[in-house]
């Protein structure tokens, strides 16, 4: 009986493909919970070429955004000290880079990385843009 590779190849594909969200994807759906400064890390370190790349990208640069108008606000309005000082350049892609970099660096550091997520971000972005004391 003749055997037939094609078969054997597609089912071994079909396998395979299965498999990949499992060992390749970084992120996954309780990421986007932001219950740690791992899942927020996690979101905002997903690769352009992942195919949930645009919800983590956009998902990551809303909560800097959010985290950082928040103490923006607070620090001003109720005259309290500044924790990050970032310059007037500073973008939320500066943002993201800083905390990504940040969390590379601590990704063994189950103290910080299990934080809620918007204590690692200031973590990670008053280290970038320190206010001189």
């Amino acid at each position: 009986m003749k055997k037939r590779p094609f078969l054997s190849g597609a089912i071994l594909g079909l396998l395979l493909t299965a498999a990949t969200p499992l060992t390749t994807f970084a992120v996954e759906e309780m990421d986007f919970h932001l219950k740690t400064t791992r899942d927020l890390y996690d979101l905002c370190s997903v690769k352009a070429d992942n195919p949930n790349y645009l919800p983590a990208h956009w998902a990551c640069k809303g909560f800097i955004e959010g985290a950082v108008q928040y103490h923006d606000g607070v620090s001003s309005t109720k005259n309290l000290n500044r924790l990050i000082c970032y310059p007037p350049t500073a973008t939320i892609s500066d943002g993201k880079a800083a905390f990504t970099a940040w969390g590379t660096k601590n990704l063994n550091n189950t103290e910080y990385m299990d934080e809620i997520p918007v204590v690692g971000l200031v973590r990670a972005l008053s280290a970038e843009y320190p206010c001189s004391k």
